[in-house]
């Protein structure tokens, strides 16, 4: 996977030199979609395509030209993982698990590689790159004896203060769009999200004092929320996850979108 510096960089390059040779076509376009979410982190290291949830969009774009498009995107997601279902079986003595939302705004800049039609150009497909940058809102949750507990309140991991819920979002990803029917348009794409934190699982640092660690319980049955394992593995001041500083979510979509062809064309 290309690191997310160097692809901004050459979309960025691509995209300025779309514009300085391009006619711009002042096309608007909206657009909803609807698909799988993922996640990739401290409860599932190694599976980077791998679904938990669904997720659903909707955005509002402004195409400058064949090429280059910017858009404002809003998703939301739910992803979830569990160590009980997990073929490694460290991970299931471990027995974490959590489920969350993911709402999410961001700021888009595409890139079709082909002379898309919709606005004068040639082509009827193109695949197309996009990054760019947001905002997710996420909630750790577990649930015991059917009743959900919201982890970040429970300082798992012998917090002094909890961490933010509200973070910044690094989006970049392939698609592909077909133009089926005059203004209307099918797409399919995979985007990947780097957010800046490592808590979208609640899972980042280590195991607290036994002390410190949150107990709830129902009745005679209780759950340790920072260790639930049968065993106590957790001993304190060991790490409860990997060492990756952060998360990474996914959505892959298919959809729909309109675009609103202008005649009027002007160069830059």
């Amino acid at each position: 996977m290309m690191p997310t510096k160097l692809f901004i960089l050459i979309l960025l390059f691509i995209g300025s030199h779309s514009f300085a040779q391009m006619q711009s076509v002042g096309t608007w376009e909206l657009g909803i979609s609807g698909g799988g979410a993922g996640y990739m982190g401290d409860l599932n290291q190694n599976n980077p395509l791998k679904i938990s949830g669904f997720s659903a969009g909707i955005y509002g774009k402004r195409n400058f030209n064949q090429y280059v498009g910017v858009r404002l995107n809003y998703t939301y997601g739910q992803i979830k993982a569990m160590d009980s279902q997990s073929n490694n079986e460290q991970f299931r003595e471990r027995n974490l698990a959590f489920k969350t939302s993911l709402n999410e705004i961001s700021a888009l800049i595409d890139f079709n590689f082909f002379d898309f039609s919709l606005g004068g150009g040639t082509k009827y497909f193109t695949p197309y790159l996009f990054t760019g940058v947001g905002a997710v809102i996420f909630n750790p949750t577990v649930k015991f004896d059917g009743k959900k507990y919201e982890l970040n309140n429970y300082a798992t991991e012998g917090q002094q203060e909890p961490y933010k819920n509200v973070v910044l979002t690094i989006p970049y990803g392939v698609g592909m769009r077909y133009n089926y029917k005059d203004t209307w348009s099918v797409f399919s794409e995979i985007g990947y999200r780097t957010p800046l934190t490592d808590y979208i699982d609640d899972v980042s640092g280590v195991y607290p004092e036994v002390i410190n660690q949150p107990i709830v319980r129902n009745g005679s049955n209780q759950y340790n929320l920072s260790d639930p394992s049968q065993g106590r593995i957790g001993v304190p001041g060991t790490q409860r996850g990997d060492f990756r500083k952060r998360d990474t979510y996914l959505f892959v979509s298919v959809g729909i979108s309109f675009t609103f062809v202008s005649s009027k064309c002007y160069s830059f």
